[in-house]
């Protein structure tokens, strides 16, 4: 149970910055008519997402849930260690 809010809460912060960026899109323009699609449907997509493994949970499929969580909690912690180990070593990747 503890490693399903734990994935749950990686994917909400990943959404969160998902949208936090569809907001700075839609301010400095980058979000325009020509790409709006493609983001209305990432962000409904992390929306069902994290409701969806709600409901899984709730209807006692908690092995299912979970693994739905990982298929976004897994690359974003990949994508985290990647940053943190380039800060720390400050590796220069030109």
């Amino acid at each position: 149970m503890i490693l399903f809010w734990i994935l749950w809460g990686i994917d909400a912060v990943v959404a969160a910055i998902a949208v936090y960026f569809f907001f700075i899109g839609l301010v400095d323009g980058s979000v325009s008519s020509f790409n709006i699609k493609l983001w209305i449907v990432l962000l409904v997509v992390l929306a069902a997402l994290l409701t969806g493994t709600l409901f899984l949970r709730h209807h006692s499929y908690l092995s299912l849930s979970k693994i739905l969580l990982a298929v976004i909690a897994v690359p974003a912690l990949l994508y985290a260690l990647f940053i943190f180990v380039a800060v720390i070593t400050g590796a220069r990747w030109n």
